[in-house]
């Protein structure tokens, strides 16, 4: 089956671009960009900025690139903190650690409501949370698009393709603040519902479409379709997600890169999974998994004979993502064969049966078909394993969340979605606290 991946270098076919190797610079314009915003969140937006890089020069075309990277980079960074959080609200993950700054998340409490998140400043940094990052991504991604369109016309080169790659991660930004919050406000304006923050991801992704086809980037047109199906999926347009979906080919992934040249770009499923064990596999829910009657190998997991960092939890390695640098799927085929799943009934059990065969997994049995919405329910969470749906699908279809106690014997709180920070609430006046 071939694989087509956006390669974290590649821009275009026989031209380099300055990643990885352009991260000092990157870092630079962050911390640059972010500068004019500190006032409007009380700090929300601050990042290190290890240099000066004058505001002005950013509308540079020779720095066209550069915007590029340092949004790519940065929805990167958010992207895996985010996983990891939402992992551990949709129980994918059990906290077993004993820092203060994954407790609140292990039982879904109050403290949430303080918590903006950050991208991690080491490879053992223990905070989670996205909501910073994700905001500095979009904003990033938005900020880069609009500089780069203004621009005198042949003044950048390969600018389609510039701009259909910032309006796809834009799009990206904005499903994951939809999905996975309860509320939202954007450069400080009033709140949003999820359903009023998809809708702007979708005109993102409309917009990438459009600029891949013009700059012929089909993988990022393919990019940009596949999350247009699934923000559809979210708002309810069957049809819309559907025939997305169906467009994206058999073998089509695009992985969020990550790198071992900084704690800063590593993948934080394994730093907290693996490498500290702050967090383990749930395991009620994910023993002996069986699938057409076979083992069903998705969601691997293995006892790491050791108990977690709380000297408590007996702790289980993910094997999803093995290396601090395993990427993460942002889309991918599997995930519209169960669009496509969702959004025609009549096509469940085949979509299904599709999926499974890919993997060498036996067909769908007369039992497990005996009530198809459960199994397709079942068969995202095993598929998508640690990729950030599950919070989303539990919210959106009505699953259930863990009441009574966790396993340290902690009350669960009543937090499901993720709370818009007080930062926000108490900075923003257009929600006045």
């Amino acid at each position: 089956m071939t694989t087509i991946k956006r390669e974290a270098e590649r821009r275009t076919a026989g031209r380099t671009s300055d990643r990885p190797g352009g991260r000092r610079t990157i870092a630079l314009v962050t911390g640059t960009l972010f500068l004019g915003l500190t006032a409007c969140g009380g700090g929300l937006m601050d990042v290190d900025n290890p240099g000066r890089v004058a505001e002005s020069d950013l509308s540079n075309p020779a720095l066209a690139q550069t915007l590029v990277n340092s949004a790519l980079g940065q929805f990167e960074c958010a992207y895996t903190n985010y996983v990891a959080t939402a992992g551990i609200m949709a129980n994918e993950y059990v906290n077993a650690s004993s820092w203060l700054d994954i407790n609140g998340w292990g039982w879904r409490g109050i403290e949430l409501e303080t918590i903006t998140g950050s991208c991690p400043n080491s490879r053992t940094a223990t905070g989670l949370g996205a909501y910073t990052p994700l905001q500095q991504a979009r904003y990033l991604a938005e900020d880069a698009a609009a500089r780069i369109e203004a621009f005198p016309e042949g003044a950048v080169t390969n600018q389609a393709e510039k701009l259909a790659l910032l309006s796809a991660f834009a799009g990206y930004s904005y499903v994951l603040l939809g999905e996975g919050y309860c509320e939202m406000a954007i450069d400080q304006g009033p709140l949003m519902t999820p359903k009023q923050v998809l809708a702007v991801a979708e005109e993102k992704f409309t917009r990438a479409i459009t600029f891949a086809e013009k700059a012929g980037r089909n993988d990022v047109k393919l990019l940009a379709t596949a999350g247009r199906a699934r923000t559809r999926l979210d708002l309810g347009n069957m049809a819309g997600a559907a025939s997305d979906a169906a467009q994206i080919p058999v073998g089509y992934v695009w992985n969020a890169q990550y790198s071992t040249v900084e704690g800063r770009r590593e993948n934080r499923i394994y730093n907290l999974n693996r490498r500290s064990r702050y967090l383990s596999v749930e395991t009620t829910r994910n023993t002996g998994l069986m699938a057409g009657g076979a083992p069903d190998p998705r969601i691997s997991m293995t006892n790491s004979g050791a108990k977690g960092h709380d000297g408590v939890t007996q702790h289980y390695y993910q094997n999803k993502y093995p290396n601090a640098d395993s990427p993460i799927p942002m889309a991918s085929w599997e995930e519209a064969q169960l669009i496509i799943a969702e959004a025609h009934p009549d096509e469940r059990i085949a979509a299904i049966d599709r999926l499974r065969a890919s993997q060498d997994i036996p067909a769908v049995t007369p039992d497990e078909a005996s009530d198809p919405m459960a199994l397709l329910i079942e068969e995202r969470r095993r598929q998508l394993f640690s990729e950030g749906h599950r919070l989303n699908d539990m919210l959106r279809l009505g699953i259930a969340f863990p009441t009574g106690a966790n396993h340290k014997g902690q009350q669960w709180g009543d937090k499901t979605c993720m709370p818009l920070p007080d930062q926000e609430r108490l900075n923003n006046p257009n929600i006045g606290g």
